[in-house]
C-alpha cells in the first residue's frame, strides 16, 4: 500500500529505528510511547487489521508473539510483565491501517477492564 505508513517504513522510505526484522515482521519504537518500553511490531505484509486474518494468515501473530517475547526479554521487562495489544477499527484506537501489535511495559500499567 503506497500510502500506508507502516508499509513506506518496511521499505525504508520513513527513517525509523528498527530494533528486529527478519522476513515476516519488523518492530520499531512507538513515536507516542506510552510506557519506557513501547514497541510496534508489524507484518512485512500489508494486513489491515486482525480481522481481516484467516487460517492461512494466522501464523503471522504466532510470529508476532514470539518476536514480542523475544523482544520483551532483551528489553528486560519479561519478568517484570508487558503487555501486548492490537487494536482492529477507529472505535478500538486503530490510527494506521496495517495489522500491527504493540509491546508495552517497563511500568506499572494496572487494570483496563
Amino acid at each position: 500500500m503506497p500510502d500506508c505508513i507502516f508499509c513506506r517504513i518496511i521499505k525504508g522510505e520513513i527513517k525509523s529505528d528498527i530494533i528486529f526484522r527478519d522476513d515476516r515482521a519488523v518492530a520499531f519504537p512507538d513515536v507516542y510511547p506510552k510506557a519506557p518500553v513501547h514497541i510496534l511490531i508489524v507484518p512485512i505484509e500489508h494486513i489491515p487489521s486482525v480481522a481481516e486474518l484467516d487460517e492461512a494468515k494466522a501464523a503471522i501473530c504466532a510470529h508476532m508473539v514470539t518476536v514480542a517475547n523475544r523482544l520483551a526479554r532483551e528489553q528486560g521487562i519479561s519478568e517484570s510483565g508487558y503487555r501486548l495489544v492490537t487494536n482492529r477499527g477507529p472505535d478500538a484506537g486503530q490510527a494506521v491501517l496495517h495489522l500491527h501489535m504493540h509491546l508495552i511495559g517497563g511500568k506499572e500499567m494496572g487494570d483496563i477492564a
